[in-house]
């Protein structure tokens, strides 16, 4: 009886085993300067020289301390490799193969950074977490995901696109306006001087964003009302919205201009003295939090988002939550003490850092059929 006992637990050991999966991580880590930059490999050195003039250059990539924190979470039930999204990375992944790779990389230059690594695994037929290289490259472009948004019926505020100085026009729109970079995440190129109110200081932003980020400029009309932001986990129909965050700006220094621009996200939000402008959730009447939850879901199918998202929204003066941007490569900070809003959302809806890292992950390995 011993024997066979032993056998059996020994059969369900190697069972175990067997069901850990070799998980690969894609990530991009903050360089401590950036003379990094002069090691990459380019035909073209003069953008280097240009990427150099930007003070937020690095500011969508992970700390090492978040990428650590994710490798813990998915070493809980696999086996993790961590994998930089440097230019090695394509042999790196055709040599691991792995099961499945949890990705958060947001890649090296333009606008289909964050599309790089997803192309090179579906390149490679290997299983990622997230959303298709078409996905990625739309929500980083700001008019393109405004375009559809429109075409879709989805609120998302009035704008124009200005290639340079010389193009701009602001008829048809009202002031005050917002200016930004039209391909840009975690608040890069934004800040309080992009609020303008007059066509001197819009063709300024518009300048200032073609000489620094060498791109277009959206300008959009301001939206006055309250601001949400809304963590998404699941796929099509099944997709969850977890409890959603308000940003209240009457926890901002006096006289900071109301928007979580960069300022606000990097400078006056820091971890020795955290911002307090968070509701989670978030104070809302049965109408409203109901119009929020549809105008996600619409958006997270529409643009095909897979697995996991998160969508900022802001209510115009008639109250009605227009879209602002959609970020399928969601912040992910693993420390409370700082303000990362998915984190936050999963903490209220009861799950922890390592629950939520790992529920994304069997999201994607069942949609992959791996389950």
């Amino acid at each position: 009886m011993h024997e066979i006992f032993y056998s059996s637990r020994r059969h369900f050991k190697i069972l175990l085993l067997r069901d850990k999966l070799q998980v690969a991580l894609t990530y991009n880590s903050k360089p401590e300067s950036k003379t990094f930059l002069e090691e990459v490999p380019s035909f073209r050195p003069e953008y280097l020289a240009r990427e150099n003039k930007s003070d937020d250059l690095f500011a969508e990539w992970d700390s090492m301390e978040t990428v650590h924190a994710l490798r813990n979470a998915l070493a809980l039930n696999h086996n993790v490799h961590l994998i930089e999204a440097d230019f090695d990375a394509f042999d790196k992944l055709r040599r691991l193969r792995p099961d499945i790779v949890f990705n958060v990389a947001e890649g090296f230059f333009k606008m289909s950074r964050e599309a790089q690594i997803p192309a090179m695994l579906d390149m490679l037929n290997i299983p990622y977490t997230g959303s298709d290289p078409l996905t990625l490259s739309i929500c980083l472009d700001k008019v393109r995901t405004k375009e559809i948004l429109h075409y879709h019926g989805i609120p998302t505020a009035p704008f124009r696109v200005f290639d340079d100085v010389s193009s701009v026009d602001d008829s048809g729109l009202s002031y005050p306006l917002f200016v930004k970079p039209v391909s840009e995440g975690s608040s890069k190129g934004i800040y309080e001087s992009s609020f303008v109110n007059n066509l001197e200081e819009l063709k300024r932003e518009v300048e200032r964003i073609k000489n620094n980020y060498y791109q277009s400029a959206l300008a959009e009309e301001f939206l006055n009302g309250r601001e949400f932001t809304v963590a998404m986990l699941g796929n099509g129909d099944d997709v969850e919205i977890l409890p959603i965050v308000e940003l209240k700006f009457d926890g901002f220094p006096e006289g900071a201009l109301p928007v979580y621009a960069y300022e606000a996200k990097w400078i006056y939000d820091t971890r020795e003295k955290p911002l307090d402008v968070f509701d989670c959730p978030a104070k809302l009447d049965a109408e409203l939090e109901n119009r929020i939850n549809e105008t996600c879901k619409k958006t997270f199918n529409v643009l095909n988002c897979r697995d996991w998202s998160r969508i900022d929204l802001r209510c115009d003066r008639n109250g009605i939550p227009n879209v602002v941007e959609i970020n399928p490569l969601p912040g992910i900070l693993p420390d409370p003490a700082d303000n990362s809003c998915f984190p936050k959302a999963a903490r209220t809806a009861g799950l922890s850092y390592d629950e939520m890292i790992n529920k994304v992950l069997h999201t994607a390995i069942k949609r992959h059929g791996l389950a």
